[in-house]
């Protein structure tokens, strides 16, 4: 009997094959790939993650890394966009295991294949917009881009910040129906890569979250623990994504390679960067210990380390596979162009590289981090 790590690997190589045949398609015209999105959803892939007594899955933090890796293959927007869901997934798991609030998010995706949009990463510590007290609850005005699959999705977990009288400025965090009155989704993404991802800007005009919904308040511009709780669940899903794409990306270049014959030192150089690229990621979804890690700044500069040196070598295996091909390897028939452009991508989650050596050094001499 096949294991459910087999299964979820198999399903996304299964439903995988009709997504690449669209994806040049999507990228040409900066489409999103709504019916990628369709599919996932009809074969309850955004409750994968979810716990089985809450209706999803029951897949693990490393399956569904697997589950990514492999529909990179195929279609990296896809993957990427839904890395975003199940990051935000993966932390409510994270929570709900640790006696914080999670299982009612868990229980909505479960019973309704919600589709969750993260506006975290460009948020990052100061977040961005004006949260304003009003009865019950607070009314939120902000511009968010960069929401990865928002033109499906159902509910935005976002943030904006707020000036407490008594206690200064703040940042709260809540989840905001993508259909609440204030609320709109911008189809203005067009991009280098990644054209697929429909992570254009989502515009809110004084929508009412209410205080309960508010389910973290901070201190504003300021490195919070939770940062180290989203660096262990998000970090080693996103980074999957990037290393199919680089695995895709070599097997089109070495497919040329037998037909018109190259150096073969070409072809090592080639797999000594992808096997860097392999080998970090490997090591991020093992630290991350399907989400029974000890969130820490250690752990989270690790993380952060082992992204930069994924991201590096995704690039850098790209580039090569490009190389190797030749003058065909730069046609978009080909596809290894478009992976490239992929490629370029990683370098932008959090946190890029120059940012993530101040991180990690300032760790290392005992420092705040301050962003």
């Amino acid at each position: 009997m096949l294991t459910q790590a087999v299964q979820w690997t198999e399903l996304a190589r299964e439903i995988g094959r009709s997504f690449a045949a669209r994806a040049a398609d999507h990228d040409e015209h900066d489409a999103f790939v709504a019916d990628n999105y369709a599919a996932l959803r009809e074969n309850k892939v955004f409750s994968a993650l979810v716990p089985l007594e809450f209706g999803g899955g029951g897949a693990s933090h490393r399956e569904v890394c697997a589950l990514l890796r492999e529909l990179a293959h195929h279609c990296p927007s896809t993957a990427l966009a839904l890395s975003m869901h199940q990051h935000l997934v993966a932390a409510a798991v994270f929570n709900h295991r640790h006696g914080r609030p999670g299982q009612k998010l868990l229980e909505a995706v479960g019973a309704r294949e919600l589709v969750l949009v993260s506006t975290g990463a460009n948020d990052w510590l100061a977040s961005s917009g004006e949260a304003v007290k009003v009865e019950g609850g607070f009314r939120v005005t902000a511009t968010k881009p960069f929401a990865s699959g928002s033109p499906a999705g159902d509910m935005l977990v976002t943030s904006a910040p707020y000036e407490d009288p008594a206690e200064g400025w703040q940042v709260l965090h809540f989840p905001l129906p993508i259909s609440a009155e204030g609320v709109t989704v911008n189809l203005d993404w067009q991009a280098m890569g990644m054209r697929g991802t429909g992570s254009g800007t989502v515009v809110i005009k004084g929508a009412f979250v209410a205080e309960g919904a508010v389910s973290l308040r901070r201190p504003r511009a300021r490195y919070h623990a939770v940062y180290n709780t989203i660096m262990g669940c998000a970090l080693p899903l996103i980074m999957s994504v990037y290393v199919g794409v680089a695995e895709t990306a070599a097997e089109r270049a070495l497919a040329v390679a037998r037909k018109r014959g190259v150096m073969p030192q070409l072809l090592g150089e080639l797999e000594n960067h992808l096997t860097s690229a392999r080998l970090a990621v490997d090591s991020m979804v093992s630290l991350a210990a399907d989400l029974e890690f000890e969130p820490s700044n250690e752990l989270s500069s690790a993380m952060l380390v082992r992204k930069t040196l994924v991201s590096n070598a995704v690039i850098a295996t790209t580039a090569k596979a490009l190389e190797v091909a030749g003058g065909s390897g730069y046609l978009r028939a080909s596809g290894i162009e478009r992976l490239l452009r992929d490629a370029y991508a990683s370098q932008f989650h959090p946190l890029p590289e120059r940012k993530q050596q101040e991180y990690t050094g300032r760790l290392q001499l005992g420092l705040d981090f301050v962003d």
